[in-house]
């Protein structure tokens, strides 16, 4: 097999891997437009503050330890102890789900029917807000994420294994992990929107919110329960993301290549979102191997985005969203 071949396999491999994780992200955007018709700016900034306590917690760190440190002139940074990952993965399930209702209690329940640019604004001020006190939470300082995902470069196909032409592929450890937890959570998410009580509720509130509220279906309910499970897959997102780079600010940029993926796939649908990560993850690999070295490279940087224009331009309601028509 020719080694542009085998590379270029390898690098459709690593795409998809990508991919995965970019519908992980975008599935947040999804569910919360879904069920409230907001487009949620915040989610970026949710897997990180996720990040940050879920660190915080396991490390055993003292909550706004500066700003006590400051005002009584101590010295005090930890707690002394060290949390199990799998108990500071719930309590940081618990932190996200009460985040969910205070979001609910304080931001949504006074916005009802309001315009959709008020929400998107309520949002990016929500972003802010959770940054700044992320900040002060739990400090800027890059952190490290260790959960016990096995990490590091490693041959996930070998000549040993499947014996591919006697060619093996370099995967990283990490990647695999995250594409394995990834595909569970959408497929969870994907039979709880179809299947369940609460999923069909959901979906009934997405397609009209007096006809559900005429059936008893609570919209306070499943806002909260939508922005719930948005901060869990935050939670993973972050995990996943802060494993391979570090807790850092720039984390919360991960949104910024969601929106492409939802562009691609819809802003309602579930299958769009995983859809459009795979295009999205698995084109701007493959650009940049056949297109990259003849500009300079760097294509990864703006593929998706040139790609998302077209898809504006020539199918603006994605693959999978419903074209909607307006009477005039």
């Amino acid at each position: 097999m020719p080694d542009q071949l085998l590379y270029a396999m390898e690098v459709t491999l690593n795409g998809l891997m990508a991919g995965v994780l970019y519908a992980l992200v975008a599935l947040g955007f999804v569910l919360i437009f879904k069920a409230s018709g907001i487009f949620n700016y915040a989610q970026g900034v949710m897997a990180l503050f996720a990040a940050l306590t879920l660190v915080g917690i396991q490390d055993g760190q003292v909550p706004f330890a500066h700003l006590i440190n400051a005002i009584f002139g101590t010295d005090v940074h930890h707690f002394g102890w060290h949390v199990p990952a799998i108990l500071a993965i719930l309590l940081t399930v618990v932190v996200m789900v009460a985040f969910a209702w205070i979001v609910e209690r304080y931001i949504l329940r006074h916005l009802v029917n309001q315009p959709g640019i008020i929400l998107f604004m309520a949002t990016i001020g929500l972003a802010y807000f959770m940054e700044g006190f992320g900040d002060m939470m739990w400090g800027s300082d890059i952190k490290k994420l260790d959960v016990g995902l096995p990490q590091g470069i490693n041959i996930a196909i070998d000549d040993t294994t499947f014996n591919w032409f006697g060619y093996g592929f370099f995967i990283d450890n990490l990647d695999i992990s995250a594409t394995i937890v990834a595909v569970i959570l959408v497929v969870a998410l994907t039979v709880f929107s179809q299947y369940s009580k609460q999923g069909r509720a959901l979906r009934a509130v997405a397609d009209d919110h007096q006809a559900a509220l005429s059936v008893g279906i609570s919209l306070r309910f499943i806002w909260v329960l939508v922005w719930s499970i948005a901060g869990f897959v935050a939670l993973v997102a972050g995990i996943m993301w802060g494993s391979k780079s570090g807790v850092q600010f720039s984390l919360s940029l991960i949104a910024l290549k969601a929106l492409p993926v939802l562009m691609l796939g819809g802003f309602t649908s579930i299958p769009g979102a995983i859809v459009g990560g795979l295009i999205i993850g698995v084109g701007e690999k493959l650009f940049e191997f056949a297109i990259g070295p003849l500009v300079g490279g760097a294509t990864e940087n703006w593929f998706a985005y040139v790609l998302a224009l077209l898809f504006l331009v020539f199918r603006p309601q994605g693959l999978f969203g419903e074209k909607i028509i307006e009477r005039v």
